[in-house]
């Protein structure tokens, strides 16, 4: 029976990356690239084979995202979309462009990256203080937490007239990725092989400060190492692609419904249905008003909002 799941995963995932090659303004038909014509493989090798990458690495990142963030936050509704940690890294992108705009890429990377930890662990420290953390309650703290980080972003966009450049991150969109401008993404692999050798420290915190301390554990080193990985994999997706709402949230979600709570089994499948959901976005925005595209961030807001609606409403009946 496992064999037959990994099989049919392969399968599908396997026709949704033909999809995503094959579909698009640009004709470059089976056809043309079977006969090995110059402009159909110009085309497949700087723009749909980096956008298919593109796409695989943040889906797949953003999910385990998601994932060590709830098990860090001890919270199934937590996300890097819902604790803050987007807007932080949007604003260390803008003060990246402000502040050091003659610096290199790495630089700005860095930047975010701060701001991402830095953003995150304030919002942990706050949730640790707080005696009541009603499930429904953690996601909306971090939501308006977002929301005032958000602000301030804003006005900063304002006041250096960068209102566009923001606007554009705010709707993720892979239609600009290409050769050379996506490679950042690849910081997912060791930060997702990271997250799968402690996935039992992360499984251990997400007991309890006590159980970890009990069982030897550094709770608070967990933590940070946490949100270091999850920082990592959120900043390069946001300089990247730019923000997708709720990827983090819905995908770890749904795994643990039909697969349980063992995080080292859920991870590879979390990153697999991460990378599934985004292809099909994806691809979906391509065609829903073909020649042009909706963006990928568009389509997951609708999607993720319900779903995020009826896990709440299903946490609910079973509490």
């Amino acid at each position: 029976m496992q064999h037959v799941r990994v099989i049919l995963s392969v399968a599908v995932l396997l026709i949704m990356a033909g999809a995503s090659l094959l579909i698009g303004v640009a004709d470059i038909s089976a056809d043309r690239l079977l006969s090995a014509d110059p402009q159909a493989m110009s085309v497949l090798l700087t723009s749909r084979i980096p956008r298919l990458l593109a796409i695989c690495l943040a889906g797949a990142g953003l999910s385990i995202a998601g994932l060590i963030m709830q098990q860090i936050v001890q919270n199934r509704f937590a996300a890097p979309s819902t604790t803050g940690t987007i807007d932080c890294a949007l604003l260390g992108y803008i003060v990246s462009l402000v502040a050091f705009s003659e610096l290199s890429e790495w630089a700005h990377l860095s930047v975010i990256f701060f701001f991402s930890v830095a953003g995150t662990l304030l919002f942990i420290r706050f949730l640790q203080r707080l005696k009541f953390k009603n499930t429904a309650l953690v996601p909306l703290i971090g939501i308006m937490y977002g929301n005032v980080v958000s602000s301030l972003t804003t006005f900063i966009a304002y006041k250096y007239d960068l209102v566009q450049t923001m606007s554009s991150w705010r709707i993720a969109n892979f239609a600009s990725v290409l050769q050379g401008n996506y490679e950042f993404l690849y910081l997912a692999i060791p930060a997702s092989a990271l997250a799968y050798y402690y996935a039992s420290q992360f499984s251990a915190a997400s007991i309890g400060e006590s159980f970890a301390r009990n069982i030897g554990l550094d709770y608070q080193k967990i933590v940070l190492f946490g949100v270091i990985l999850v920082a990592v994999l959120s900043s390069a997706v946001v300089m990247i692609v730019g923000v997708i709402p709720f990827l983090g949230l819905i995908v770890p979600n749904l795994v643990a419904i039909f697969m349980g709570d063992n995080i080292r089994r859920n991870l590879p499948w979390t990153a697999y249905w991460g990378t599934v959901l985004v292809l099909s976005c994806d691809v979906l925005g391509r065609l829903i008003i073909f020649p042009y595209e909706i963006p990928i961030s568009m389509i997951i807001s609708v999607l993720g909002g319900m779903v995020f609606i009826a896990l709440v409403l299903r946490d609910k009946s079973n509490a």
